[in-house]
C-alpha cells in the first residue's frame, strides 16, 4: 500500500496486476496503472518478456478532489491507451524537468501531471459528451503552461473551454488554490526564475519574453513572490523558497 497516488505506464512487454478491488489481470504495453493511497495492490512483469515502464508519484488536494468526483476511481486502476505517444511524451517532459538543477515546486509540472490524468481519463471515456469540471481545469492549466509567453485573456480561455467565466474562475480556484490570473502570474514567475538560473538573459530580456510591462514590474512581482529581487537571487545570495 502506498501513501500517495502513482501512475505507472507500461511502454513495452507485459505482466500481471491485481488489487484489493480488482481481480488479477494481464497488463500489456500501452496500459497505465493508477495506484491509489491506502489500497493494497501488486504487479509484476512476465518473466518471459519483462517490461519497460515510466512512473510518477502525485500528491495534493487536487488528487483528492479528482478521486471524490469519480475522475479517479480505485475500482478502475487499469487504463488501456495503446501507443499513447502523447502520454509517453508527457512522462518524458516531466522527468526532464525534474532532472533540472534546483527543481522544486513548479506549477507547470502540476499542469502536466493533471494533463496526464486527463489523458488517462478520456482514453477510456471517449463516449462522454461533457467532461467533469476537474478536467476542464486540468485542460486550462495545460493551455496556460503551453501559452505562457503569450497567454490568453481569462474570459477568452473560459470561452474556449466552453464554460462561463464566473463558474470557471470559482472552480479553478477551488481545485488549484489560486484564481486563474494569480496562477498564471505564478507560472510566469517560476519560468522567470528558471531563466535567471539557467540562461545569461538580462532581467529586461526575460521581462519582455514573459510579457511583463517592464523589468521593474517583473522585479517587484518576483520579490513579492519569493522575497528577494531577481538580480540578488541570480547572484546566489538568498535562494528563494521552493
Amino acid at each position: 500500500m502506498l501513501g500517495a497516488w502513482q501512475v505507472v505506464f507500461i511502454i513495452s512487454g507485459q505482466g500481471r496486476f491485481e488489487s484489493a478491488l480488482t481481480r488479477p489481470a494481464t497488463v500489456k504495453a500501452g496500459t497505465a496503472l493508477l495506484l491509489f493511497p491506502g489500497v493494497w495492490h501488486r504487479y509484476a512483469p512476465d518473466p518471459a518478456t519483462g517490461w519497460s515502464e515510466r512512473w510518477i508519484e502525485l500528491r495534493g488536494p487536487a488528487l483528492e478532489r479528482l478521486q471524490k468526483s469519480g475522475v479517479l476511481a480505485p475500482g478502475e486502476p487499469l487504463r488501456t491507451l495503446g501507443k499513447a505517444t502523447e502520454v509517453e511524451a508527457l512522462f518524458t517532459r516531466i522527468h526532464e524537468r525534474l532532472r533540472e538543477p534546483g527543481a522544486g515546486f513548479d506549477p507547470e509540472l502540476s499542469g502536466w501531471a493533471l494533463q496526464l490524468l486527463a489523458q488517462l481519463h478520456t482514453a477510456t471515456r471517449r463516449h462522454e459528451t461533457a467532461a467533469p469540471m476537474a478536467l476542464v481545469v486540468a485542460r486550462a492549466e495545460r493551455l496556460l503552461a503551453e501559452r505562457i509567453d503569450t497567454p490568453p485573456a481569462m474570459g477568452a480561455l473560459a470561452k474556449e473551454l466552453g464554460v462561463a467565466y464566473s463558474h470557471f474562475r470559482r472552480e479553478f480556484k477551488t481545485l488549484t488554490g489560486l484564481p486563474p490570473k494569480q496562477y498564471l502570474l505564478r507560472l510566469r514567475l517560476e519560468k522567470a526564475r528558471r531563466l535567471l538560473g539557467n540562461t545569461p538573459d538580462s532581467v529586461k530580456t526575460i521581462a519582455d519574453r514573459l510579457g511583463f510591462n517592464s523589468p521593474f514590474h517583473l522585479s517587484a512581482a518576483f520579490k513579492k513572490e519569493f522575497g528577494v529581487a531577481p538580480a540578488v537571487w541570480r547572484q546566489g545570495k538568498t535562494p528563494p523558497p521552493v
